[in-house]
């Protein structure tokens, strides 16, 4: 889901070329690829071999053989012993062709489930009244895609400098519509962002 996500896989293939052992945290995306949607369970449900999401998540990251470690959370006895157990069908390049192409489709399923394109080119950046879009549009995804907005609206009414300020925040946005003429998808930003402060500030 992050091959393009900050460093993503090209910052992975650096750092292994500059000799750099690379960990990898969250391998599913703090548990959630392992609760997939109902779109994304029908691909899963179809696929030729069996297996939970989670082992394909975690065969997928231990495919990489840039990959030196796999930090993946772990809360019970039960997913110790069946994250152990998956490590006997993983090694480096060990996945087919037609397993990597379901993986692609499980990954277009999410994807699919975007309510907003944004690609946080940052083009509508930075905003006069402080309206963080990208950040915003990126919480509210990450709700739908996942069918968990627990973690979203936690971030979006924490008010933290790390994750998002309460004046970074959509309710924030004046409508000067100067956003319209420089995003690239032409999106229209002020009324998505009301829908999406709507969303993550619902009860």
């Amino acid at each position: 889901m992050d091959e393009e996500f900050q460093a993503g896989t090209r910052g992975l293939h650096y750092a292994h070329r500059k000799g750099l052992a690379v960990v990898v945290m969250e391998p599913l995306r703090a548990g959630r690829l392992a609760r997939p949607p109902e779109k994304v369970a029908k691909v899963w449900a179809n696929a030729p071999a069996h297996g939970t999401p989670q082992e394909w998540g975690l065969r997928w990251v231990w495919n990489h053989p840039e990959v030196t470690v796999v930090l993946s959370g772990m809360s019970t006895m039960g997913q110790v012993i069946e994250n152990v157990a998956y490590t006997e069908h993983s090694q480096p390049s060990n996945l087919t062709a037609d397993e990597l192409a379901l993986i692609e489709r499980v990954r277009e399923a999410y994807f699919s489930l975007n309510q907003v394109s944004c690609t946080a080119c940052r083009y509508c950046m930075p905003w006069p009244n402080g309206v963080d879009i990208p950040r915003i549009f990126e919480l509210y995804n990450d709700a739908i895609i996942y069918a968990d907005s627990r973690h979203p609206k936690w971030a979006y009414s924490v008010n933290s400098p790390g994750i998002l300020k309460a004046e970074n925040r959509a309710d924030k946005c004046i409508k000067c519509d100067q956003c319209l003429e420089k995003c690239p998808q032409k999106l229209p930003i002020p009324e998505l962002l009301e829908k999406a402060h709507a969303f993550l500030t619902e009860k």
